[in-house]
């Protein structure tokens, strides 16, 4: 479902988009929803790789080894 919004946009800039919409063959409209689109999109990945990364995190990572060694061997004098 599309909904129409309101923006309001410089007119020199509004001028120049109109141009490259042109050169690309598309619309104003599309093209500003095609980079919200991106963006979205863009921060959805980026937010479940956070996600992820922290999960991962908080698993911990098993890097091998024991400890063979108690607090007052390593303190002993």
């Amino acid at each position: 479902m599309k909904q129409n919004i309101t923006l309001s946009i410089d007119k020199e800039l509004l001028k120049k988009g109109k141009i490259m919409a042109a050169h690309l063959d598309t619309s104003i409209s599309k093209m500003l929803s095609d980079i919200l689109a991106s963006t979205v999109q863009q921060n959805d990945q980026y937010e479940a790789a956070k996600r992820g990364a922290l999960r991962t995190l908080e698993q911990g990572f098993h890097l091998g080894g024991r400890i063979n060694w108690t607090r007052d061997s390593l303190y002993d004098r």
